[in-house]
């Protein structure tokens, strides 16, 4: 029996067990905040500490997970610079040209434009009075 053919039997079996042990042993106390439906619009429940957020966060966190992760990939370049030859040099640069490309475009489309959002209309304290 070879390793890959134990894994694709193994993982598949160990997953249906802890599965079945999960739903069979663990505590199942619906109420009306659990099964009710996330993120739709209801007011937060009483004492709850999370606060809303605005997705712009997200969409910073995931172009800077995909930037960051395709700079990690020009690391092997700069290291095995004198092996790759020009052939090597000029990918890595084309490579880099598209990345650059693609970080204006995200930057021209306003995609990690860091702003005031807050969207909340700004009150005033003072009262204004005419002159």
């Amino acid at each position: 029996m070879t390793n890959l053919f134990f894994l694709i039997l193994f993982v598949p079996i160990l997953a249906a067990i802890l599965l079945a042990l999960n739903v069979l042993l663990a505590p199942h106390r619906p109420d009306e905040s659990k099964v009710s439906a996330y993120e739709c619009g209801f007011p937060a429940i009483v004492g709850q500490t999370r606060s809303t957020f605005q997705i712009h966060f997200m969409v910073v966190a995931l172009l800077f997970l995909i930037f960051d992760l395709e700079i990690i990939l020009l690391f092997p370049v700069a290291v095995t610079l004198y092996q790759v030859s020009t052939y090597g040099f000029a990918i890595a640069i084309l490579f880099f040209i598209v990345l650059t490309i693609g970080f204006v475009l995200e930057i021209g489309s306003g995609a990690i434009k860091l702003s005031n959002l807050d969207t909340r209309p700004k009150t005033n304290n003072k009262q204004q009075t005419k002159t």
